[in-house]
């Protein structure tokens, strides 16, 4: 591990939300307007991620009011406060820039489903002669 390595490693975060492209995500961001300082909350979808370690960057992309725009968030900087996952998408590239050019229906993404439980059940058989003499054991103990 070289010395630019370690720098990095000092200054990243330990609990960091494990963003994917085309994920819709809420950023808390840290503003500060004079002496005051508030949260500001962005949502939208990934369309590019950047970098790695300390440098890594996630862009950001949301309408507002009609207009498209897009912000780039350093991962770990401690301007930003969290970030939520809301929703994941199916997608197949790892750069969203096509949706740039589309508007309202078009601009959607694929939602993938819940992931499977872990857990196995196990199979219980209803029918058969190895059924009847499991339901006369359940019985008789």
């Amino acid at each position: 591990m070289n010395l630019v390595d370690q720098i990095e490693a000092k200054e990243m975060k330990k609990d960091v939300a494990d963003v994917h492209i085309g994920d819709t995500v809420k950023v808390h961001m840290r503003i500060v307007e004079g002496e005051k300082e508030r949260i500001q909350i962005i949502e939208g979808v990934v369309i590019k991620m950047r970098g790695g370690g300390a440098r890594k960057t996630l862009t950001v992309r949301k309408i507002s009011f009609g207009i498209g725009v897009e912000r780039i968030f350093p991962f770990h900087s401690p301007r930003v406060e969290k970030i939520e996952i809301l929703r994941r998408a199916k997608v197949r590239q790892a750069k969203l820039y096509y949706l740039r050019e589309l508007r309202g229906k078009a601009a959607r993404l694929k939602e993938l489903k819940a992931p499977r439980p872990t857990t196995k059940v196990k199979k219980v058989k209803t029918r058969g002669k190895k059924a009847k003499a499991a339901k006369a054991a359940a019985k008789s103990s």
